[in-house]
């Protein structure tokens, strides 16, 4: 049976779960995916309108960043070359209906897996690539050591995200008053907080390490060391398209378990080599795991060359050597003493 849906596309909440039925009970309206990209020739990535080491632009325009990596990871699996990968800014508000519409294949922001967004809106979170977690950033000069002192205070925080409502619980079930002083992007939130219309910033710990290189002054505010929720982030697509789903999903699971298994995008012609089981299997040696997804055998061996593994990502977008300088914490592979797991190819 076809349900046939006369509503247009808009933004509410009420009206993305609309969309979401409409969608489901379509039956298959988005199983192609993977066939669309091959015709189109590149994948259509949604990414944050610019988050310094997650997704931004380059001085010379080149967008850069942990998440866009991870598109460029799906391109090389589809087509041997990273650069086949159109991007498209979506803001906090318009993230999930770029994802709906079918104007993007995969959502790859700062955005935070939770039930509703899939149970509501019809989307589908392939894996978590980065767990974060919501703080905040008060000025030096305040003399503040815990997120329990900020009672009373103006907060800039983003509409439309997890973030306010983490913020509302938090402050509520504290017993504390606070003011909302709210924006509409990262930019406009730290822009106003850089302006002194309100004395913290709140966002997610990897965001305020990136919005505070953008400040007047820098080192003049610090990050305290309370987190109030869990984010784990990590890429979107659209429910009813297991396919696709499967593509994305051990993209994310390869670029872990390659660096679990010491193999990078230096030693990659070495590991062609190797006769470990577990890296014939990762670089498509041994079995046919990528064909069975509408891939080539060697899809992972093409992600690890072209981008690199899990570790090499980090590193060069948000680790110690990056502008943003975060350890890897709990975002360390599970043999290092972090929670980064992966399920085995095999």
């Amino acid at each position: 049976m076809r349900l046939f849906c006369s509503f247009r596309w808009p933004r509410s909440m009420a009206a993305l779960f609309a969309t979401a039925i409409c969608m489901t009970a379509g039956g298959g309206a988005h199983s192609q995916t993977l066939n669309t990209i091959k015709q189109r020739g590149s994948v259509t990535c949604g990414v944050s309108q610019g988050v310094v080491g997650f997704s931004a632009q380059s001085g010379n325009r080149e967008w850069v960043g942990f998440d866009v990596d991870f598109c460029r990871a799906l391109s090389a699996a589809i087509f041997n070359d990273a650069g086949k990968v159109s991007f498209s800014r979506v803001s906090a508000n318009d993230r999930f209906h770029a994802l709906q519409s079918g104007d993007i294949d995969v959502l790859s922001r700062d955005t935070t897996w939770t039930m509703s967004r899939e149970v509501d809106l019809g989307l589908e979170f392939a894996a978590v690539t980065y767990y974060d977690g919501q703080g905040f950033m008060v000025p030096r000069s305040r003399n503040v050591t815990s997120a329990l002192d900020l009672a009373g205070s103006k907060v800039c925080v983003q509409s439309g995200t997890t973030t306010e409502l983490n913020l509302s619980d938090y402050f509520h079930s504290n017993d504390m008053a606070y003011e909302p002083v709210l924006g509409t992007s990262p930019d406009e939130s730290a822009k106003a907080y850089d302006d002194g219309r309100c004395g913290v910033l709140t966002s997610d710990v990897s965001q305020l390490h990136a919005i505070r290189l953008k400040l007047t002054k820098p080192d003049d505010h610090i990050i305290l060391p309370d987190l109030i929720s869990k984010e784990p982030f990590g890429p979107a697509v659209r429910q009813g398209d297991d396919q696709w789903l499967n593509i994305v999903k051990w993209t994310a699971f390869a670029l872990v378990n390659a660096e679990e298994l010491g193999v990078n995008s230096k030693n990659i012609d070495d590991a062609l080599k190797s006769n470990k089981p577990a890296v014939q299997r990762l670089i498509g040696k041994d079995g046919d795991y990528g064909v069975r997804m509408g891939l080539t055998p060697d899809w992972a061996a093409r992600i690890i060359r072209l981008v690199g593994n899990y570790g090499e990502v980090y590193d060069r977008n948000v680790g110690v050597k990056s502008q943003l300088g975060i350890p890897r914490g709990i975002n360390a592979n599970w043999t290092a003493g972090g929670i980064m797991y992966a399920p085995p190819i095999r």
